[in-house]
């Protein structure tokens, strides 16, 4: 038995198929067919029921299948455990981050690189769904993402793990010289007069969707991830933004003195939180965990609200 053996069973039930896997994994399907039929010799058990739709665990390639997961867990476990020891973890780190929060990935990132210098850090803005994907498919270690009841239930059985960073409330954005300005909050009502401009977000787009269906009709001047658009019409007061509260916070085009945050009269907002997310299905490794912990260390001592 070889290490890559264990490898390639997990990456087929993983794939679904020896075609797939064998691509995943850059070999020819010759060589990953070969590997199974070899491993299933040795153990004298046939791990997958194999035809053209693909290839599906046995129940007892099942339970080997899980014990390969687990020992090639513990085999990334030691070479990490080895590499603190030399103070030289290396590998890649792949995050992603839905629009909006980036800045408050930016110090913890900086800071992680400088600790880890090994390590290869790659980050960038996706939408929710493609974040998901992208985990799902290997291609992400990390995704950070809006975590609220609807993505929770969508996500059910996709092998996905979320875990809370901070918990926000959904606030509305106007400028200094807006009729609303001097109001510590706006109705339903109020807001409904005025045009919205929106971070182009899942989450926001859904809010903004449920809030129409709810009390009536909005008009969405436009929907951007450019910051600099959506702060100029806010400051021009050709429209108001909607969004979590530490966005609007520490967001470059809402931290200014052209504009100010109001809360929003409704009577329940569904809890919603910035998280994190990884697939249940990989190796949990030393490297995402230790960015995770230098990550709530770094919203901690800045103060940013944490959740309860």
């Amino acid at each position: 038995m070889h290490l890559e053996q264990l490898e390639y069973i997990v990456e087929i039930a993983k794939a679904g198929s020896l075609t797939k896997a064998a691509q995943n994994k850059h070999i020819t399907l010759s060589a990953i067919s070969q590997s199974l039929s070899s491993l299933e010799a040795e153990l004298g058990v046939t791990l997958f029921s194999r035809s053209r739709l693909g290839a599906v665990p046995t129940s007892e390639g099942r339970i080997i299948i899980k014990k390969a997961f687990e020992a090639l867990g513990k085999i990334q476990e030691i070479w990490e455990e080895a590499q603190n020891y030399t103070n030289t973890l290396s590998g890649e780190l792949r995050l992603a981050t839905i629009p909006g929060p980036m800045n408050l990935l930016v110090d913890a990132v900086a800071s992680f690189k400088k600790d880890y210098p090994y390590i290869r850090t790659e980050i960038a803005e996706k939408g929710t769904q493609e974040i998901l994907e992208d985990i799902l498919q290997d291609k992400l270690d990390i995704g950070l993402v809006i975590i609220h009841e609807n993505l929770l239930k969508k996500s059910e059985g996709l092998g996905l793990v979320f875990e809370q960073l901070l918990e926000g409330k959904m606030v509305v954005g106007v400028g200094k010289n807006s009729s609303l300005a001097y109001q510590d909050s706006v109705t339903p009502e109020e807001l409904r007069k005025h045009s919205f401009v929106l971070y182009n977000d899942d989450y926001v787009k859904w809010f903004v969707e449920d809030f129409a269906a709810t009390y009536g009709p909005v008009d969405i001047l436009f929907t951007s991830n450019n910051t600099e658009a959506l702060r100029n019409a806010i400051r021009q007061n050709l429209a108001v933004t909607i969004g979590l509260d530490y966005s609007f916070v520490h967001e470059p085009h809402l931290q200014d003195s052209d504009s100010i945050t109001l809360d929003l009269d409704i009577p329940y907002q569904q809890p919603v939180y910035y998280g994190w997310v990884r697939s249940e299905e990989r190796h949990y490794s030393r490297i995402s965990m230790n960015f995770i912990n230098r990550l709530q260390y770094d919203l901690k001592s800045k103060k940013y609200p944490p959740t309860p």
